[in-house]
């Protein structure tokens, strides 16, 4: 009966430190998406387009409000190419929940977004400002990288053209 008592007691102290490993790790890989998300701000504040892109997984897609996806590194590299371009480019997030599953290798970010421009029919600077969510998967070195980003501005639709 001891022996009995001594396997069972073997086998739930193993499973109560095989609990508490998961959450640590989650708790680990939830500050490594907080990281990445900062690095890649400072990525973008110093208008780095190739290390900016390279927070990107190469099936990557950006949803952005009224435009079609762009789907891919080289895509994405395309369409932020003229964005860093912009003397008065600026873009800034927060996130304000992120979270990583169980099993730890898929994550994602929510927050706030500001984004500064050129307006191209007054070229004067426009600041827009919005929501997002940035979903990551966690590549073979235990890299996180975005693999669907997608913003919401808060301005208003624009007009139907008729």
């Amino acid at each position: 009966m001891l022996r009995y008592g001594i396997l069972i007691g073997s086998v739930l102290a193993l499973s109560g430190c095989m609990t508490m490993a998961p959450t640590e790790n989650r708790d680990a890989d939830t500050q490594a998406l907080k990281d990445t998300e900062t690095a890649a701000v400072k990525d973008i504040a110093a208008k780095d387009l190739e290390k900016w892109v390279q927070h990107y997984s190469e099936d990557a897609a950006i949803l952005l409000p009224n435009a079609p996806a762009i789907i891919g590194r080289d895509n994405i590299r395309a369409g932020l190419k003229p964005m860093v371009a912009d003397p008065n480019f600026s873009l800034t997030f927060n996130a304000t929940k992120a979270e990583v599953s169980r099993g730890g290798d898929i994550g994602y970010t929510r927050g706030m977004y500001t984004m500064t421009l050129t307006d191209p029919k007054t070229h004067q600077p426009f600041t827009e400002k919005g929501k997002y969510l940035s979903v990551f998967r966690k590549n073979g070195e235990g890299k996180w990288l975005v693999i669907e980003d997608m913003a919401s501005s808060d301005l208003p639709a624009p007009p139907e053209a008729h």
